[in-house]
């Protein structure tokens, strides 16, 4: 699959946002943050280590909750990589955002989607952040790696999607997200001229 920043950022800016945010949620901004190894797109995340208070082990984005000082979500995701991860916010090229995603925990998160240059020098928290992991793009279209798992949710049987990458399994809103973003670059999705 062949991608370009301008591809992507202009997908992004044809999403129709929500304005409003959800009283019942609190607002986060997660970084979904991409970079190019020898032609070909990968996407940064990290597993949590067993310290941090809600969802120990579990891979997730860089990002947390907004902080009053945020102007944004999109500051709230390039503050909490910086923090994180030792990501300079002005190392990266924001793209633009994907649409919100509600957790069972009580928030709701919105993706920026970045663009950073590769190789970049990590500089990971470690109360917070366990290991870095680098997933190719292209394993969001692979079947052995996609997967759909059933979880119960209110009395009701709902199917969500779920990423298993080099034995790191990816699931919950961070595999939404995933599969929310593989839909919007997968040309075809795309709308056939009129």
């Amino acid at each position: 699959m062949t991608l370009f920043p301008a591809f992507i950022k202009n997908r992004l800016n044809g999403i129709e946002k929500l304005k409003n945010p959800s009283a019942k949620h609190i607002p986060a901004g997660v970084l979904l943050l991409l970079f190019d190894r020898d032609g070909e797109y990968w996407v940064i995340l990290n597993r949590r280590t067993q310290k941090v208070e809600n969802h120990k082990g579990e891979i997730c984005f860089p990002g947390g909750r907004k902080d009053s000082l945020d102007k944004d979500l999109t500051e709230t995701a390039l503050r909490e990589t910086w923090e994180e991860m030792g990501i300079d916010p002005r190392c990266v090229s924001v793209l633009g955002a994907l649409g919100k995603t509600e957790t069972t925990t009580g928030y709701e998160i919105t993706p920026t989607v970045g663009l950073i240059s590769y190789p970049y020098q990590f500089n990971i928290q470690n109360d917070e952040v366990e290991e870095v992991i680098e997933m190719p793009l292209s394993g969001l279209f692979l079947e052995d790696t996609r997967r759909d798992e059933a979880k119960l949710l209110e009395g009701e049987v709902i199917m969500q999607p779920a990423y298993l990458y080099e034995n790191n399994m990816i699931f919950g809103a961070t595999a939404r997200i995933l599969n929310n973003f593989a839909w919007l670059i997968d040309s075809r999705n795309l709308e056939e001229p009129a």
